[in-house]
């Protein structure tokens, strides 16, 4: 067995391990329906539906509908959770709608990106090995009951209380972080289907200001539906409030930022633009141009 599909066994477990604790911790205090807890049933049908789009994606060799998929589970399992729980409250319907919303928004930009691209790059080597595939499957799992969290606990929690300032506050949080992805995603879009920019980098719009606007957006978004979340949790539910640091670890330091960065200093590193525009842009925080040198 090869050092990949080693380092892909040994992996699994870990994640599943990990998905299993936070069930647990987000499940104390929760409702539950024929003695199964809400929450920790939502963490368990996210993993079963990324294994059944995992046999389909593999013996089609294909990774078309992985974002779809990861998406449909945002929605199917929200749904769910707010139909099995005892008691639905305002808090529960805002934080419904507030992943509903984001979630068809994402889902349908990223499954048009890439049938209009035809493939995901990402996926080249990772589709044709097995358990690579599954892992990277099994991780969409763990990445949709982590950052679903903190809403899946509002809407599941025994505990509840009147939406009251820091609802307010939170949906205002999501309210700015959901309009500066879409922003930034449009705005990228409207750029590469420009004929004049084929083979440019965007250095225009919210993108002069980050080089990963829409993962700023995604990272901002996701802290609005934790504080929304926050008065409502007890106990070990206050796991849940890693929501937000959990996006930010995936997309800074693993699946985001550094994989997107070596693409774009392959394709232009060194080109005297390109590296002035890094000079002068943040990574993730926006900042106006010109800012530095007021």
């Amino acid at each position: 067995m090869d050092k990949e599909n080693r380092n892909s066994l040994i992996a699994l477990p870990i994640v599943i391990l990990v998905a299993v604790g936070l069930a647990w911790a987000g499940s104390q205090g929760g409702g539950s329906v024929l003695g199964i807890p809400i929450f920790a049933l939502a963490v368990a049908l996210a993993f079963v539906i990324q294994w059944l789009g995992f046999i389909a994606a593999y013996a089609l060799q294909t990774e078309k509908f992985y974002d779809l998929t990861g998406s449909f589970t945002y929605i199917s399992i929200t749904i769910l959770a707010v139909l099995l729980s005892p008691t639905i409250d305002d808090r529960s319907v805002v934080s419904l709608a507030v992943v509903l919303i984001w979630a068809t928004r994402l889902g349908t930009f990223l499954f048009g990106r890439i049938m209009k691209s035809g493939k995901d790059e990402r996926f080249d080597e990772i589709k044709v090995n097995f358990f690579r595939f599954l892992l990277t499957w099994t991780i969409q799992g763990l990445w949709v009951s982590f950052t679903a969290a903190a809403a899946w606990v509002a809407i599941t929690t025994t505990t509840r209380a009147p939406l009251g300032w820091p609802a307010l506050v939170g949906f205002l949080i999501w309210a700015f972080g959901f309009g500066f992805e879409v922003l930034a995603d449009t705005q990228k879009s409207a750029f590469k289907a420009d004929p004049d920019n084929k083979g440019k980098f965007i250095d225009t719009g919210l993108w002069s200001w980050s080089r990963h606007p829409n993962y700023f957006g995604e990272i901002v978004l996701w802290l609005g539906v934790a504080v929304m979340a926050a008065p409502v949790l007890t106990g070990w539910q206050f796991v849940a409030l890693i929501s937000p640091l959990y996006v930010t670890a995936q997309l800074v330091l693993v699946s985001g930022i550094p994989i997107l960065e070596k693409k774009a200093d392959e394709r232009w590193g060194g080109q005297e633009d390109y590296e002035a525009y890094k000079e002068r842009t943040p990574v993730l925080i926006p900042r106006p141009p010109g800012a530095a040198e007021e």
